[in-house]
């Protein structure tokens, strides 16, 4: 018997999920769910495997056309057959969308079904119980649970066996039959079922590092285009200030602008293909430039030696995000920026912390960095009498 999942495609109402053999509390999905699982396209691997396995009921169907009666008991007996058959096939799809307790209910059911041939195969019906070990298998039970049901199914095989047709070595046969490929089955649904759910997780942890890279790409495009931004405002404000009093400083500040304009789209591309890096010394370097523009007062560190090399990187996130803010929302005169080997602090003399600082979309991207590199961030009023930014790496 074959039962290896398939992806099916997407049919109406469905999301075309592959089809799975799974252990009750696995993920579900709709291709799981009755009535769907009845006749999915990926149902369908079940089907045929198992249709296969059927062939062993002709001989019992040769039996039942051998000890019936008349035309009536033979129409009657023939329709149980195929009753039991079809009760095969659809106890697996079945028992898949159901709890442990469903899916001992469907392997009772079908164990009960094999009793209505007993007017004609007395207990003969013995070897139908191969089919029920084979969906107690299939359900995929715990195993404290899957081998006393299959050995049991064995040893009421051998005593009925035993009791009708005597105590000799042919008595085995059906018995051993009975455990081993039920065994065997649920053991490969076993196997199955951890495939799957290996498949699953594999495809969580994708859709979670998309979604991490996501939020990369929106923190970085964030952090770029508000600093460059930033930058851009003020100097364009500067230029038209000065437009008709010093032209020739006012073409300079246009140029810069430009500038600006162009490495922050340089920087866009860079963070989309994932190359971009920042470096606390072009920062710092940006800083004073920005601030300048600002006119604000720019206390700034001539040298990054005390920053580790591997935490560079952040620092230049954490100056970057600091003066931003300074530039955008503090209306202060001065800012100092500090670096030390586990600390570095942005701090301002301006208004100070206000209620919705700690959730602004650039400090939330910055925590997150933070935070993931293994720091802490915290804000509050410095000082100088301002705001402060301060990150402990």
């Amino acid at each position: 018997m074959h039962a290896t999942p398939r992806q099916g495609r997407p049919d109406a109402g469905t999301a075309g999920r592959p089809w799975p053999v799974r252990r009750h509390g696995a993920a579900t999905w709709a291709s799981s769910r009755l009535p769907w699982a009845l006749w999915s396209r990926a149902a369908l691997s079940w089907y045929v495997g198992a249709g296969v396995a059927l062939v062993w009921l002709v001989s019992l169907a040769q039996e039942v056309v051998v000890r019936s009666a008349s035309p009536a008991s033979l129409t009657i007996g023939l329709l149980l057959v195929v009753v039991f058959a079809l009760s095969f096939l659809a106890a697996a799809p079945i028992a898949w969308t159901l709890d442990n307790r469903g899916r001992l209910v469907v392997c009772a059911a079908l164990f009960a079904i094999s009793f209505t041939l007993f007017p004609w195969l007395g207990w003969g019906i013995a070897a139908m119980w191969t089919y029920v070990g084979v969906i107690v298998g299939m359900c995929v039970f715990p195993w404290q649970w899957t081998w006393p049901v299959i050995l049991g199914l064995g040893v009421l095989a051998l005593v009925t066996n035993g009791v009708t047709q005597g105590w000799d070595e042919n008595v085995l046969w059906v018995p051993g039959i009975i455990v081993s490929i039920s065994l065997m089955m649920a053991s490969f649904a076993r196997t199955t079922a951890t495939m799957n759910q290996l498949r699953h997780a594999q495809k969580q942890l994708e859709a979670l590092a998309v979604e991490r890279e996501r939020g990369r790409v929106a923190r970085d495009i964030h952090d770029i285009l508000g600093h460059s931004l930033t930058v851009v405002t003020v100097k364009a404000e500067l230029a038209g200030r000065l437009v008709d009093v010093d032209p020739q400083r006012a073409k300079a500040e246009i140029a810069e602008v430009e500038a600006l304009a162009r490495g922050a789209l340089a920087d866009v591309r860079a963070t989309v293909a994932g190359v971009r890096t920042v470096n606390v010394s072009g920062e710092l370097a940006a800083a004073r430039a920005a601030l300048a523009a600002a006119g604000i007062a720019a206390e700034v560190p001539s040298s990054t030696d005390a920053v580790p090399t591997g935490r560079r990187e952040l620092a230049g996130w954490v100056v970057r995000e600091g003066v931003t803010n300074v530039v955008r929302h503090s209306g202060a005169t001065r800012c100092r920026i500090t670096l030390g080997r586990h600390e570095v602090e942005v701090a301002d003399d301006g208004v100070g912390p206000s209620g919705s600082s700690a959730g602004s979309t650039g400090l939330v991207g910055l925590r997150e960095r933070v935070e993931a590199a293994g720091g802490r961030l915290t804000i509050g009023r410095s000082d100088l009498g301002g705001f402060s930014l301060r990150v402990t790496l």
